[in-house]
């Protein structure tokens, strides 16, 4: 089997390459950057030229297509000045790549986010569930993205997940871990409820969805319950032998965002073993792998 990833310059698309990797798979990694450090055959690509990216998805002709890039500074997006290119890129981006694999009849796998849903109630967010109204410029975006996928192509995987770590790049864990170096106590809101997705357990989830023909929306997240992100700060800091005080408060209290974040972030994976795919280890033990991995 063989496999182009884009975005290979982030958090996941990196776990991606490597898992495929260690399976043996033949894969080619893309992104924006001219030149990229990894050790596996690397391909420049902006997914918002199509001429482009069906030229490189032509000549490597891949079995399957992990499509990982993605604009995803959430606040950022709501600027006035960055709408188009946000929506060129989550949602033209994303058809390109859908166009070039249809030509070439291979898989897709289209990376998609809790965002697409409008973050209210207490429910669970089922992956077949149709009831969007994403909340900000991100979430609209990626659900553009998510019906370019879905009305062009029947062979495909729409994976939402939430919450994202991993080793290549910035996420929340590394923001908390470096405030409580400096700062005594950290505020943290405790009214965002959701779970959190270390990417080197997502890469080894897509990689054995790639592996079958059970396509279709999947949501994806580590196991270990349901928590706010004030939650997943104690548990952080507890793990990293830190004693800087957390205190909850309130996303009104907070402020500070541009962009609306969704207060029920909850998703329903029960699919995943309904389906026969493993599921994700728990957050806590995620974390814990995570640790060990980082310099803090």
């Amino acid at each position: 089997m063989k496999v182009f990833v884009t975005g290979v310059a982030g958090q996941l698309g990196h776990d991606v390459m490597n898992e495929l990797h260690k399976r043996g798979y033949e894969c080619v990694g893309s992104d924006v950057m001219t030149e990229y450090g990894g050790e596996y055959p690397y391909v420049q690509l902006d997914i918002m030229d199509a001429a482009a990216v069906e030229k490189a998805l032509t000549e490597v002709n891949p079995d399957v297509v992990i499509h990982c890039a993605a604009w995803t500074a959430v606040d950022m997006a709501e600027d006035d000045d960055k709408l188009e290119k946000v929506r060129t890129v989550n949602a033209g981006g994303t058809k390109n790549i859908a166009k070039a694999v249809k030509k070439l009849d291979c898989k897709m796998v289209y990376i998609s986010t809790d965002y697409v849903f409008n973050g209210q109630g207490t429910e669970p967010w089922r992956p077949d569930c149709k009831d969007y109204k994403p909340l900000n410029v991100y979430g609209q975006t990626k659900l553009e993205g998510e019906l370019a996928v879905s009305e062009t192509l029947e062979k495909f995987f729409i994976v939402r997940i939430a919450w994202v770590f991993g080793v290549n790049g910035k996420n929340f864990i590394k923001t908390m871990l470096n405030a409580g170096k400096t700062h005594d106590t950290v505020r943290v809101v405790n009214d965002q409820i959701g779970t959190p997705t270390y990417t080197y357990d997502l890469a080894r989830l897509l990689v054995d969805m790639v592996e079958t023909e059970k396509y279709g929306y999947y949501h994806a997240t580590n196991e270990g319950g349901y928590i706010s992100w004030y939650d997943f700060t104690c548990e952080i800091y507890r793990q990293a032998g830190y004693t800087t005080k957390v205190i909850p408060v309130t996303t009104e209290e907070y402020g500070l965002s541009k962009a609306a974040r969704p207060f029920n972030s909850r998703l329903d994976k029960s699919k995943l073993k309904e389906n026969g795919f493993e599921p994700l280890p728990t957050w806590q033990d995620a974390v814990s792998r995570y640790l060990k991995e980082i310099d803090y």
